[in-house]
């Protein structure tokens, strides 16, 4: 009874990690706010020759207290798996490309050089030559089967059924986002998939981590064309050993496949 009062009232671990990391980055920022201000003021101080271009008021200010690092922020993931499936629709060479769902700077970046139809829940309101953006549901795809030749969807199944971007609860939602790419698919198209990978494991709601032989059983109507590795440690692997997939806490796996 007193154990699982406590239970209700008391914060599991996972809460409290969250609450220090945010007083953390509170703190850190309040004791640069200090910083801030002499820079400010010795900025006031290096107009030259007393003309002031701009209006420059303590008012309008906006302080930015984390961007002064030694080297660029990088988010690994975010950074290499776009790059990597840019490359691979660049030698499929299609008539046009669907992408469901993923990172959006990649169907704007590719749009460049090959037409991109974009389908998201959350359709996206751009306007691009060779870019078109439309409302799609990946538990319900609005293709016929067997239709499209070229398709991506990229960090993205593995959020599917955990509710997270208020869709519904579904344990294999998951599996069934995969086999809506592939009935999609036509029989030699191709599918560009990516999705964290290591021991297999739901970090619920963020998202499921998946082991390399789950990914092939649940493509089992595909071939393996390539398969690349962003590393725990930000190493982009190309052609990596699946091996490597088992060592992982939270890699992410870059699946080519064509559909048999």
């Amino acid at each position: 009874m007193i154990k699982a009062f406590a239970k209700k009232i008391v914060p599991s671990y996972s809460y409290l990690y969250f609450v220090v990391v945010n007083l953390k980055t509170a703190w850190d920022n309040i004791s640069k706010l200090g910083l801030f201000r002499q820079d400010f003021n010795k900025f006031k101080l290096t107009r030259g020759n007393g003309k002031e271009r701009f209006v420059t008021e303590w008012k309008e200010r906006v302080p930015y207290l984390s961007d002064n690092t030694a080297e660029t922020p990088v988010d690994y993931h975010y950074i290499y798996h776009p790059a990597w499936a840019a490359r691979i629709v660049a030698k499929i060479n299609p008539v046009f490309h669907v992408d469901i769902s993923s990172k959006l700077d990649f169907s704007t970046i590719v749009s460049a050089f090959i037409p991109v139809k974009f389908y998201d829940y959350r359709p996206a309101n751009l306007s691009l030559k060779n870019l078109d953006s439309a409302k799609g549901d990946l538990m319900s795809l609005p293709f016929e089967d067997n239709s499209l030749f070229s398709v991506s969807c990229m960090h993205t199944v593995e959020h599917i059924g955990l509710g997270r971007y208020g869709d519904l609860i579904d344990y294999d939602g998951d599996l069934k986002a995969i086999k809506e790419l592939i009935r999609v698919t036509q029989s030699g198209g191709n599918i560009i998939f990516v999705t964290p990978v290591g021991q297999p494991k739901i970090i619920f709601n963020a998202h499921r981590i998946y082991s390399y032989q789950q990914i092939l059983e649940y493509f089992s109507a595909c071939n393996l064309e390539e398969f690349s590795l962003i590393t725990d440690n930000g190493e982009f692997i190309t052609d990596a050993n699946p091996e490597m997939v088992a060592t992982q806490q939270y890699g992410c796996g870059c699946f080519w496949l064509k559909k048999k």
